[in-house]
């Protein structure tokens, strides 16, 4: 069984499904995309890594990340097997030191624990070839920040264009510290736009 590594390219808010969000993943030496679509709370933990945002408490998959650490337990991959009438099954292959274990996770789950262990990510090329779609332009391609940026930004702009660089930085601390990750995720989006502006 072939398998093809992925990485996490973003998060997009779904087009087909209310309250829904779609993880993009793409092959990391081609063009294809996978979209899954995850529900919030999912979303929200994926953001918060990506976005490298410190939560002030562990949220249950840092949470989960702290209590395999603290038994020397290692997620060392995650592999999407399966799609069954739309749904991705995944699997954890964790490691003890002493033996290998393999644990059934929802992919969602999984994408969001292998970001926190820093481990790859793997799809079967059967499932790419089935699930997998391959983004055209007829400009040159958008590098994958650019195309990253796009994804978590909902059309227009972010809301935040008035507010000076010092209450941007204000507001995404309060953001955080309520544990409001999708509007400080938002916040650093625009300090990121600005930053870029300047530069």
């Amino acid at each position: 069984m072939k398998r093809v590594k992925l990485k996490v390219l973003g998060i997009s808010y779904s087009q087909t499904q209310s309250g829904a969000y779609a993880l993009i993943l793409v092959e990391e030496n081609g063009e294809r995309r996978v979209p899954i679509i995850i529900g919030g709370f999912e979303a929200q933990a994926i953001v918060i890594k990506l976005e490298n945002l410190d939560p002030p408490r562990p949220l249950t998959h840092d949470l989960f990340r702290n209590f395999a650490a603290e038994f020397n337990i290692m997620v060392i991959e995650v592999m999407i097997y399966k799609l069954e009438e739309g749904v991705f099954y995944s699997r954890l292959l964790c490691n003890n030191g002493e033996k290998e274990i393999s644990i059934d996770s929802r992919t969602s789950d999984a994408v969001a624990l292998a970001l926190r262990f820093g481990c790859p990510i793997y799809i079967t090329e059967e499932i790419l070839d089935k699930a997998g779609i391959t983004i055209t332009t007829s400009e040159s391609e958008p590098s994958a920040e650019t195309d990253r940026e796009s994804l978590f930004d909902s059309g227009g702009g972010s809301g935040y264009d008035s507010y000076s660089d010092e209450e941007l930085f204000k507001l995404i601390d309060d953001a955080v510290k309520t544990e409001d990750y999708e509007k400080a995720a938002t916040i650093r989006d625009e300090i990121e736009r600005r930053k870029k502006k300047s530069g």
